[in-house]
């Protein structure tokens, strides 16, 4: 198991079982803990100096977000990646970033331009296999600043509550030749749209960038055939 955190580490001002969902969690998400990996409550237990209660609570959450499944009296595994929660989720952020684009386009275009400027400047530094995880949290950090700007924020939440499969394909195709710099790229012309005033043009460039991943869902499938289920 990667990232081992022994209990003392852990913040005791905080809930314990949260803490252990939060570490288990990332670590599916990034694909630490690939598909079919067991996940022993006894080894957890041990890793985290914890007793069985936030174990046991920590998995039901993961249960809750579909990324565990749990055979009683037997094992709990690391879900596979769910192909249909992906596109559900996609659609929902396409639904909700769209209308915010063209939002800030027609309203803020010279001030949403500059926030996604700044924080484009910090992804480009970071754009190598070595620093994957630091790129893809400024890649969010780009796209909760639509949420910001436009005063949703609270459903920037939601969105990656229900973005876990998404994310979990985009941890797969990141790493393949080329996708940071397309990131890259589509970030740098989602920003130029905006600053342009053209909500059309920020809509389409957005669409683009978002659909990204799954349009390229067989090269991914492909590559990992043991990683998704349709």
């Amino acid at each position: 198991m990667t990232g081992m955190i022994r209990g003392g580490q852990l913040d005791r001002s905080r809930q314990v079982a949260l803490q252990v969902h939060e570490i288990l969690r990332d670590r599916i998400l990034k694909v630490d803990l690939a598909p079919g990996t067991v996940l022993s409550r006894a080894s957890l237990q041990l890793e985290f100096g914890v007793s069985q209660t936030p174990v046991r609570d920590a998995l039901m959450r993961l249960q809750e977000e579909d990324l565990v499944e749990v055979y009683p009296q037997y094992a709990t595994v690391v879900a596979k990646i769910d192909l249909d929660h992906a596109r559900q989720a996609q659609f929902l952020r396409l639904s909700i970033e769209l209308e915010a684009v063209r939002r800030l386009t027609e309203e803020a275009p010279e001030a949403t331009a500059a926030t996604l400027s700044a924080i484009l400047m910090r992804q480009k530094e970071v754009a190598s296999p070595e620093t994957y995880d630091k790129f893809d949290s400024i890649d969010r950090e780009f796209h909760q600043a639509f949420y910001e700007k436009t005063g949703i924020l609270r459903l920037w939440a939601s969105v990656r509550r229900q973005s876990v499969h998404l994310d979990r394909l985009r941890r797969l195709n990141l790493p393949m030749p080329g996708k940071m710099q397309t990131v890259l790229d589509d970030h740098q012309a989602i920003i130029d749209a905006i600053a342009s005033g053209k909500p059309d043009a920020a809509a389409s460039a957005l669409r683009k960038h978002l659909s990204g991943t799954l349009s390229i869902i067989e090269i991914i499938s492909a590559e990992y055939p043991d990683y998704i289920t349709s």
